[in-house]
């Protein structure tokens, strides 16, 4: 069994990435890139599911993209993965926006959630998963 080591965000972590509108990541900052232990390079031009981790049920990101899609504002808790196989959980604010050139796509702003959010967070996924089944 692998032992998935969880990183905590310190309290003024702040990720943030932006997507196209196909989920294409096109920017990442320094605290995403530190969290998710990739160098910017390996983030650029990659699908932003590339972190997503397998505890995560389908309904969550079905939402999320319906919720975005309709060009209105999603929030929710995330698990991620790690580049070296570790998890992290993030609050997630996801704002669907129109560049000056007419491009559509999505900033993703996330910060720490706190462990009382992620109990609460675990306990509903698990049932989602369960559904899934």
């Amino acid at each position: 069994m692998i032992n998935e080591k969880e990183t905590i965000l310190d309290d003024y972590a702040f990720l943030v990435s932006e997507t196209n509108e196909k989920g294409i990541i096109q920017f990442a900052n320094d605290d995403f890139c530190k969290i998710a232990e990739y160098d910017i390079n390996e983030l650029i031009g990659k699908p932003h599911n590339m972190v997503r981790h397998k505890d995560m049920p389908k309904i969550a990101f079905k939402n999320l993209w319906e919720t975005i899609k309709k060009g209105e504002i999603w929030t929710g808790y995330v698990k991620n993965s790690t580049k070296k196989g570790g998890y992290y959980w993030v609050y997630a604010t996801i704002y669907p926006f129109e560049s000056c050139d007419g491009e559509k796509g999505y900033l993703s702003c996330r910060r720490k959630a706190t462990q009382d959010e992620i109990i609460k967070t675990i306990e509903t996924y698990k049932e989602l998963k369960k559904e899934e089944n």
